[in-house]
Protein backbone atom coordinates (compact mmCIF):
# COMPACT_ATOMS: atom_id res chain seq x y z
CA UNK A 1 0.00 0.00 0.00
CA UNK A 2 2.70 2.46 0.88
CA UNK A 3 4.58 1.90 -2.28
CA UNK A 4 1.75 2.28 -4.37
CA UNK A 5 1.01 5.59 -2.16
CA UNK A 6 4.65 6.62 -3.31
CA UNK A 7 4.46 5.69 -6.77
CA UNK A 8 1.61 8.23 -7.24
CA UNK A 9 3.65 10.80 -5.38
CA UNK A 10 6.21 10.74 -7.67
CA UNK A 11 3.89 10.39 -10.71
CA UNK A 12 1.65 13.67 -9.80
CA UNK A 13 3.93 15.27 -7.47
CA UNK A 14 1.28 15.79 -4.95
CA UNK A 15 -1.40 13.28 -2.90
CA UNK A 16 -3.98 13.61 -0.78
CA UNK A 17 -4.18 10.83 1.71
CA UNK A 18 -5.44 10.10 5.51
CA UNK A 19 -2.76 11.89 7.95
CA UNK A 20 -1.76 8.59 8.98
CA UNK A 21 -0.78 6.97 5.73
CA UNK A 22 1.16 10.29 4.82
CA UNK A 23 2.88 10.02 7.37
CA UNK A 24 3.65 6.66 7.16
CA UNK A 25 4.72 6.88 3.50
CA UNK A 26 6.95 9.95 3.89
CA UNK A 27 9.51 7.41 5.44
CA UNK A 28 9.26 5.47 2.20
CA UNK A 29 9.21 8.30 -0.03
CA UNK A 30 12.24 9.95 1.76
CA UNK A 31 14.48 6.45 1.36
CA UNK A 32 13.65 6.74 -2.04
CA UNK A 33 15.11 9.89 -2.64
CA UNK A 34 18.07 9.53 -0.77
CA UNK A 35 18.78 6.12 -3.16
CA UNK A 36 17.64 8.47 -5.76
CA UNK A 37 20.34 11.17 -4.78
CA UNK A 38 23.28 8.03 -4.92
CA UNK A 39 22.39 7.26 -8.21
CA UNK A 40 23.84 3.49 -8.79
CA UNK A 41 22.57 0.42 -10.11
CA UNK A 42 22.59 -1.29 -6.68
CA UNK A 43 20.58 1.50 -5.96
CA UNK A 44 18.17 1.84 -9.10
CA UNK A 45 17.78 -2.11 -8.18
CA UNK A 46 16.69 -1.54 -4.64
CA UNK A 47 14.12 1.16 -5.32
CA UNK A 48 12.73 -0.92 -8.07
CA UNK A 49 12.53 -3.59 -5.83
CA UNK A 50 10.80 -1.67 -3.17
CA UNK A 51 8.57 0.06 -5.98
CA UNK A 52 7.61 -2.34 -8.60
CA UNK A 53 7.20 0.08 -11.42
CA UNK A 54 9.82 0.92 -13.62
CA UNK A 55 8.69 4.22 -15.09
CA UNK A 56 8.22 5.57 -11.85
CA UNK A 57 11.61 5.01 -10.69
CA UNK A 58 13.30 6.20 -13.84
CA UNK A 59 11.19 9.75 -12.95
CA UNK A 60 12.76 9.31 -9.28
CA UNK A 61 15.81 9.29 -10.59
CA UNK A 62 16.38 11.69 -13.34
CA UNK A 63 13.79 14.38 -12.24
CA UNK A 64 13.34 14.30 -8.06
CA UNK A 65 16.62 12.91 -6.97
CA UNK A 66 18.34 15.33 -8.99
CA UNK A 67 16.18 18.32 -7.75
CA UNK A 68 16.82 17.30 -4.63
CA UNK A 69 20.61 17.12 -4.32
CA UNK A 70 21.76 20.34 -2.20
CA UNK A 71 19.47 19.12 0.40
CA UNK A 72 20.13 16.98 3.33
CA UNK A 73 16.78 15.10 4.47
CA UNK A 74 13.11 16.57 4.21
CA UNK A 75 12.04 16.06 1.00
CA UNK A 76 8.31 15.92 1.47
CA UNK A 77 5.84 18.19 3.12
CA UNK A 78 2.64 17.26 5.10
CA UNK A 79 -0.21 19.75 5.11
CA UNK A 80 -2.99 18.72 7.25
CA UNK A 81 -6.55 19.46 5.82
CA UNK A 82 -10.03 19.13 7.20
CA UNK A 83 -11.70 15.60 8.21
CA UNK A 84 -12.93 13.33 5.73
CA UNK A 85 -17.19 13.35 5.68
CA UNK A 86 -17.43 9.81 5.75
CA UNK A 87 -15.13 8.73 8.64
CA UNK A 88 -14.09 11.68 10.18
CA UNK A 89 -10.39 10.83 9.94
CA UNK A 90 -8.15 13.96 9.18
CA UNK A 91 -6.86 14.26 5.71
CA UNK A 92 -3.62 15.92 4.51
CA UNK A 93 -1.53 16.72 1.16
CA UNK A 94 1.89 14.81 0.97
CA UNK A 95 3.79 17.12 -1.60
CA UNK A 96 7.83 17.23 -2.15
CA UNK A 97 9.16 20.38 -1.45
CA UNK A 98 10.99 21.83 -3.58
CA UNK A 99 9.54 20.90 -7.29
CA UNK A 100 6.50 23.20 -8.70
CA UNK A 101 3.63 21.26 -9.23
CA UNK A 102 1.66 21.91 -12.19
CA UNK A 103 -1.78 22.65 -12.12
CA UNK A 104 -4.49 19.95 -14.02
CA UNK A 105 -5.08 21.29 -17.81
CA UNK A 106 -8.63 21.39 -17.12
CA UNK A 107 -8.22 24.15 -14.68
CA UNK A 108 -6.79 26.55 -17.67
CA UNK A 109 -8.83 29.25 -18.35
CA UNK A 110 -9.47 29.47 -22.04
CA UNK A 111 -7.98 33.29 -23.27
CA UNK A 112 -8.55 32.44 -27.18
CA UNK A 113 -12.34 33.09 -26.75
CA UNK A 114 -12.60 36.64 -25.77
CA UNK A 115 -10.01 36.86 -28.43
CA UNK A 116 -12.27 35.34 -31.32
CA UNK A 117 -15.34 37.28 -30.20
CA UNK A 118 -13.08 40.69 -31.19
CA UNK A 119 -12.71 39.66 -34.56
CA UNK A 120 -16.07 39.98 -36.21
CA UNK A 121 -16.39 43.47 -34.66
CA UNK A 122 -13.45 44.73 -36.28
CA UNK A 123 -14.46 42.71 -39.94
CA UNK A 124 -17.31 45.22 -39.20
CA UNK A 125 -15.48 48.38 -39.27
CA UNK A 126 -13.60 47.58 -41.97
CA UNK A 127 -16.45 46.81 -43.78
CA UNK A 128 -18.28 49.97 -43.20
CA UNK A 129 -15.01 52.13 -44.45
Amino acid sequence: MLANLVCSLIKHKRVTTSLAKAKAARSVAEKMVTLGKRGTLHDRRLASARLHQEDVVKILFTEIAPAQKDRRGGYTRIVKLSQRQGDASQSAILEWVDLPVTPAPAAESKPSEPAKAEEPAAAETKAKE
